[in-house]
């Protein structure tokens, strides 16, 4: 369907000076943190009662709760999502959060990969680059 230029992947956000052996990406930087009106933002609520109770069960909570709001936003207007999808086939594409974080060590745990992996779903046809265990 499209042609194959670029990917869809994560980012870590720092604050402050970068350190080296972190440069930023090539490509268009998309900050989707909570506190954005981005269609991938997680509500902040949710966030929150994840990171009071960063369990793998507080995860699976967060995780319904992300996904159900994310398919919600789709079907209420998958054309942010299509925007997204198609910029990430003309370049390459980074979703940014702070995760890894003391809470969060590993990034695999982070709304970025939900993400991903729903952007895989509905997109088929898009090269999306999973991140690997952090920390």
């Amino acid at each position: 369907m499209w042609e194959d230029d670029g990917v869809l992947a994560r980012y870590q956000m720092i604050r402050g000076k970068r350190p080296p052996e972190s440069p930023l990406p090539d490509g268009l930087r998309v900050d989707i943190r909570k506190h954005t009106r981005h269609v991938l933002a997680p509500a902040k609520e949710d966030v929150e009662r994840y990171l009071a109770a960063p369990t793998e069960a507080g995860f699976e909570r967060f995780k319904a709760a992300y996904l159900t709001l994310i398919e919600a936003r789709f079907k209420a207007d998958p054309a942010p999502f299509a925007a997204l999808a198609a910029e990430a086939v003309r370049r390459d594409v980074y979703l940014g959060c702070s995760c890894p974080t003391a809470k969060v060590p590993d990034v695999r745990r982070c709304h970025t990969t939900l993400a991903l992996e729903f952007m895989q779903s509905r997109f088929p046809e898009l090269t999306v680059c999973m991140p690997s265990a952090s920390r």
